[in-house]
């Protein structure tokens, strides 16, 4: 008897760690401007197609993706959304697949081209991780991989999913810009995970071009995606883009002066959390905000939605 609670003690211990691998505060405070954005630039919104989509993406894609990093990674100092990740154990392996492959199922209800979008990202974040591939260990790959599977298809299927059976060239854009705006937040953790990285090997972009050069790509690829995401806003939103490139060039000049501070050093995790945090729920809301005001019928709001959005 007391062999057997203390095996379901040992289960339930493993799967909260589970729970916590996936970090989904992660992937919905952080990940999800690029799937909001897609939604704010379309014509209409189908809202449950939207959200039931909005959290496949988020909640199974994304969070089995992380889980089935940390399972190769297995690090021991802090990374992000978990400064003391617990161990990982083999069943949560085959665990982090059977998501991704539940939520593939339900984006087939979307069509071809949402189901071929979800089905490349999954491939680029196998790429990302495994041995086989390790593109993580590449500084150029690793941007390829994450810009594409969370970044630029983020935006593609966010449009898809508001009720779009097409893609605009003007989202095309978007989603480029999202993905610019995305990765240059990317290599920042990368600055405190330095010596885990050289440990296993991993040529990771802080640890190729180090601080200086992180520092540097922060600048283009923030500048280049603000500039791509306001312009193709602009398109049907003037006002709405400028509120966005104004918010975003303040956030861009915190930001830069925050990262030149960091010592390079786990020390640096709070700091990092922080900003990745701090920038992405200011997108984050704004968004939320933007296709409220575009979408939704609130009483009260409609002068502020004809001020901004028309």
């Amino acid at each position: 008897m007391k062999a057997m609670r203390a095996a379901n003690r040992n289960l339930v211990k493993e799967l909260w760690h589970f729970v916590l691998h996936l970090r989904w505060h992660y992937q919905l405070f952080i990940l999800s401007g690029g799937f909001l954005l897609g939604g704010l630039l379309s014509s209409g919104l189908e809202i449950w197609s939207f959200i039931i989509q909005f959290l496949n993406v988020h909640l199974l894609l994304f969070g089995g993706a992380t889980v089935y990093n940390s399972y190769w990674d297995k690090d021991e100092g802090p990374i992000g959304g978990l400064k003391h990740p617990p161990k990982i154990v083999p069943w949560m392996w085959g665990a982090s697949l059977i998501f991704q492959f539940i939520g593939f199922g339900i984006a087939i209800r979307e069509g071809v081209v949402f189901t071929g979008i979800y089905g490349s990202s999954m491939f680029f974040f196998w790429l990302y991780s495994t041995p086989l591939a390790r593109w993580k260990g590449h500084p150029i790959k690793s941007l390829v991989a994450i810009g594409v599977s969370t970044g630029l298809n983020a935006v593609l299927m966010g449009y898809l999913a508001a009720g779009n059976s097409q893609l605009p060239f003007w989202v095309l854009v978007a989603a480029l810009g999202a993905s610019l705006l995305l990765l240059s937040l990317y290599p920042i953790s990368q600055i405190y995970q330095q010596d885990e990285d050289r440990k296993r090997g991993d040529r990771t972009f802080a640890v190729r071009y180090g601080k200086r050069g992180v520092e540097r790509f922060f600048i283009g690829g923030f500048t280049s995606g603000l500039v791509l995401v306001a312009l193709a806003m602009g398109q049907s939103h003037v006002m709405l883009s400028v509120l966005f490139g104004v918010v975003g060039l303040l956030i861009l000049i915190v930001v830069y002066q925050i990262i030149s501070s960091l010592d390079s050093t786990e020390g640096d995790y709070s700091t990092v959390m922080w900003i990745k945090y701090g920038t992405s729920l200011g997108f984050v809301c704004f968004l939320i905000a933007s296709i409220i005001l575009k979408h939704i019928e609130i009483d009260g709001i409609s002068w502020v939605a004809k001020l901004l959005l028309e």
